[in-house]
């Protein structure tokens, strides 16, 4: 792994700077050779100032002052400082500390992604003799070296992210025991499955709504950025689109892509496409867009009040129709002290004189009234009337 690295220090990498934080990476960017951080002075590191689409000449800073005006692009560095560059057009460059501690805990430049395999490199003052190395990550030891400087961790995961320091034995030196100053690494996840809710694939609207869609991704390191696409065409960036009073010139296939850009290296950009979401706009309808504004709570409440009136006409139409099922209502029996008189017929005999002035024989039908509770009544209380 080792002779893996030194034939990887032959080739310019960028290098990754904490500094770019959530802004992304800037527009200038400083190369090192070879590609660990921190770089050490004795190893005659070499910084290139490299910029999008400008060829101007380069101004170095050195520890916050012009070091060097209208130079080259690229420097060789012997002195321990912190060194930028500036390009016209492009601005500065994030900054690039060269080392001359003692002892210094060495990490690769470019950003370190989940899966890879990474070596820490243990190295001495001047590249002096150390022995016994061993690697500690948030004070607990990784692994102890008796001969070799190098310990290699693969595949990387998340819960390697953390504080990592080396000590060691040194020899023909005074203090036989040296520390490193602390390295802070961070496992970077490349960005994958994004999506865009609302779902389901498919996704019918009406005429005058308005739609929110919101792009994600399951996994990534941020920064990430978002674009969308509308029949494959660009028309927005930022994890939401917002579409207002749309129409029918929105219908369509639309798509989000994310992206995370791990260190400086336009190399290590990472790509995620979401599933196509279908967007179909249809004519608009009053019924629609009030039914569609109705609150559940507010529906719940008109279907109870139509439930309720349904019942109240139910029981009067069920009232009226058993009222007029119902028999008639028989007359009260009579009070006690009241008369009730009967028919009397009365039949004249064949060849009366239309004068006579009394009744021979007549016929009389007499009835018989009941008393209170249905006691027959005292002969008095009896009347026939004869007519």
């Amino acid at each position: 792994m080792a002779g893996d690295t030194g034939m990887a220090g032959k080739v310019a990498l960028l290098l990754w700077a904490q500094t770019l934080g959530l802004a992304g990476a800037q527009t200038t960017q400083l190369l090192v050779d070879p590609p660990w951080v921190p770089p050490v002075k004795w190893d005659h590191v070499k910084l290139t100032c490299r910029s999008l689409g400008t060829t101007g000449a380069t101004t170095w800073y050195k520890d916050g002052q012009i070091w060097r005006q209208e130079g080259e692009d690229h420097v060789t560095v012997t002195e321990s400082g912190t060194y930028t560059c500036d390009r016209s057009g492009s601005g500065l460059s994030p900054p690039v500390t060269v080392s001359d501690e003692r002892l210094v805990l060495q990490v690769p430049s470019q950003a370190l992604l989940e899966g890879d395999t990474v070596t820490l490199r243990c190295q001495g003052l001047w590249n002096d003799l150390v022995t016994s190395v061993s690697f500690n990550c948030e004070g607990k030891e990784l692994g102890r070296l008796h001969d070799g400087t190098e310990l290699t961790l693969s595949p990387l995961q998340l819960q390697y992210s953390g504080r990592y320091h080396c000590k060691c034995r040194v020899e023909y030196r005074a203090e036989k025991f040296w520390e490193s100053a602390l390295v802070t690494v961070t496992v970077h996840v490349p960005v994958a499955n994004a999506t865009i809710s609302p779902g389901p694939l498919s996704h019918q609207v009406h005429a005058g709504d308005n739609v929110t869609l919101r792009c994600s991704v399951q996994v990534g390191s941020a920064p990430v950025n978002f674009t969308w696409l509308h029949n494959r065409k660009e028309v927005a960036r930022g994890p939401l689109l917002e579409l207002r009073d749309i129409d029918k010139g929105h219908s369509g296939t639309y798509q989000c892509v994310a992206t995370n850009q791990l260190g400086q290296d336009r190399h290590r950009v990472f790509r995620a496409l979401s599933p196509e979401l279908a967007l179909e706009v249809t004519p608009g309808s009053p019924w629609v867009t009030v039914v569609a504004g109705v609150g559940g709570a507010l529906l719940f409440l008109l279907l109870l009040m139509v439930v309720i009136l349904a019942w109240h006409l139910w029981h009067r139409v069920a009232a009226r129709k058993n009222q007029q099922r119902a028999p008639p209502d028989l007359p009260a029996p009579p009070e006690e002290g009241e008369v009730l008189y009967t028919h009397v017929v009365v039949t004249k005999r064949a060849g009366a004189s239309p004068r006579a002035t009394t009744f021979q024989d007549p016929q009389v039908t007499y009835a018989e009234l009941r008393g209170h509770q249905g006691r027959p009544r005292e002969p008095g209380d009896i009347s026939g009337n004869v007519l």
